[in-house]
């Protein structure tokens, strides 16, 4: 069983060349990232507690994500660069968030399918950016990344797939898979994961 889908639309090339000529404003929005993909999954705690099932997974990944944002703070510090103020509005997230269905079971649903899909794509990116970078010790850490986002993408579809025929998880992956391909075509290209 397939626990989640290839991404649709592949990250341009001007995407990495930007990411690589500001690295700085990269690490920056990634720690902003894995701040908030570990508060999404604490968020799934607290707004789900009758969902004993996945409690356990989605800790253990919120855990995983703040170990992520502390690894990547201490690059930012090796860099002597700060933390943002404020964390800004994330265009593609909102955008994703914009289009999730209201009833109770079906918000659900797209909850798990949004983190799925944008952890997969996080570990496109984050591939992208270890073949990038010249730097060995930044691209194993890289590396580990995406196989850990790629990981990711697969426990929240698993979760999905505990809830739900598998025929409606993988009809609505694939309706999100599409919408997701066209937000990324049209995102302005810049030192950002998304």
């Amino acid at each position: 069983m397939k626990l989640n889908l290839d991404i649709k639309e592949a990250t341009p090339n001007a995407w990495v060349e930007a990411v690589i000529s500001d690295f700085g404003s990269f690490l920056q929005d990634h720690a902003d990232c894995e701040r908030k993909a570990s508060a999404t999954a604490m968020s799934l705690v607290a707004k789900y507690p009758n969902r004993t099932e996945i409690i356990p997974e989605l800790i253990e990944t919120a855990v995983e994500e703040l170990e992520h944002f502390q690894q990547v703070y201490a690059e930012m510090e090796r860099r002597g660069i700060q933390l943002a103020h404020s964390i800004p509005e994330d265009p593609y997230i909102k955008r994703l968030i914009k289009q999730m269905h209201s009833g109770l079971e079906e918000r659900f649903l797209d909850r798990l399918l949004i983190a799925s899909v944008v952890e997969t794509r996080g570990a496109e990116r984050f591939r992208l950016v270890a073949e990038a970078l010249e730097d060995e010790e930044l691209q194993r850490f890289y590396k580990m990344l995406w196989t850990s986002e790629a990981k990711h993408g697969h426990i929240y579809v698993k979760m999905a797939l505990h809830y739900f025929p598998e025929d409606k998880v993988y009809d609505r992956l694939d309706w999100w898979l599409d919408r997701e391909a066209e937000i990324v075509r049209g995102l302005e290209i810049r030192a950002a994961l998304h």
